[in-house]
């Protein structure tokens, strides 16, 4: 039963957690609206007309367990996430309820699982990192297609993307990720993450229809490569984003997402190519859909109902692959995610 539970969203009136805030309230949740600033709270509980507004600053551990009273879980939309994730998660562990977050960033991600997995699995306690568009989608995409096969040779993330209009926060969230790496780009390379100098490579890639062949940059960084090889036996792992898509996200004056419909989308369409081979074999899973950002609710919400309702398969720090069905998850998403499996 999660009728009327409280969640709160840290980061509400930002851009993905404007989404979070209208998909917990259509799922039936009591959306607590927290972040770091007030002014900014006060406004949007007064458009969404919601009236639990609870600020909190993560560097305040006594607001952040004002704030997380009587919950039963957090999702974190709050980015640079190297600064909020480590506050939330222990103020979570206090409160003794679920922590998720939509963090793209691969170092942040990584420092949950580091810092976490021991407390988190004594505490019984159930913390995800990367709930979100990358990190939570193409691990559950890839966990789904290697269904039955106890490992893979390798396994393939291609994204097409016809824009990628970045919000504010993606560009902060980048702007520390490449500081903490000294500009270096990163890779999974046997079995862990590799730093490299050089240029990332660019490549063909065969996209299902109506998208076809584009160039794709390899190697491209995204929260995936933190989450679906904490506990897939794969031994190759890559993903890859269309060229545009990467200019888009780079350049200085791309203008930020602009809302299309009702829902407050935006125009972008995205395809997700997954290829996973074991010895001759081969699994393709295809998922397609609406706005990275807006998606991104669905996906921790479905989580977070999972999650109080006991459908979770293990505990402490978890990826979405390692902790729900991935297919069953997968088909939950529609109609916000179209999925296809082939063989």
């Amino acid at each position: 039963m999660v009728a009327g539970q409280m969640v709160v969203v840290y980061g509400a009136y930002g851009h993905t957690g404007r989404f979070m805030v209208a998909e917990l309230r259509e799922r039936g949740f009591v959306p607590v609206l927290s972040g770091r600033d007030a002014d900014k709270l006060k406004e949007l509980a007064v458009s969404v007309n919601e009236s639990e507004v609870r600020p909190a600053s993560v560097d305040d551990p006594a607001a952040l367990d004002r704030a997380l009273a009587g919950a039963a879980a957090v999702i974190n939309c709050a980015g640079p996430f190297a600064t909020t994730a480590a506050p939330l998660v222990e103020a979570a562990l206090r409160a003794g309820i679920p922590y998720l977050d939509v963090a793209g960033e691969v170092e942040a991600t990584l420092d949950t699982f580091a810092h976490f997995t021991d407390r988190a699995r004594t505490a019984g306690a159930v913390v995800v990192p990367a709930m979100a568009f990358y990190g939570g989608l193409g691990d559950l995409l890839v966990t789904a297609a290697l269904g039955d096969w106890e490992k893979a040779d390798e396994a393939h993330i291609a994204y097409a993307l016809d824009s990628w209009h970045p919000t504010p926060g993606t560009r902060a969230a980048g702007a520390v990720s490449r500081a903490r790496r000294g500009g270096r780009r990163v890779r999974f390379a046997n079995g862990g993450m590799e730093y490299r100098d050089d240029s990332a490579p660019t490549v063909d890639w065969v996209f299902p229809d109506p998208v076809g062949t584009r160039t794709v940059v390899g190697e491209f960084l995204t929260a995936d490569v933190a989450t679906a090889p904490t506990h897939l036996p794969v031994a190759e792992f890559s993903t890859y984003m269309t060229v545009d898509a990467v200019k888009d996200v780079l350049a200085p004056d791309s203008p930020a997402p602009t809302a299309v419909d009702e829902r407050g989308r935006s125009a972008q369409t995205f395809l997700v190519d997954v290829v996973v081979r074991s010895g001759g074999r081969e699994r393709r899973v295809v998922a397609r859909g609406q706005d990275i950002y807006a998606v991104s609710a669905p996906l921790a919400v479905e989580a977070v109902h999972r999650i109080l309702t006991g459908r979770t398969r293990t505990l402490g720090v978890a990826s979405a692959g390692a902790l729900f069905d991935a297919a069953d998850f997968l088909r939950a998403l529609a109609p916000h995610i179209s999925v296809e499996l082939s063989e």
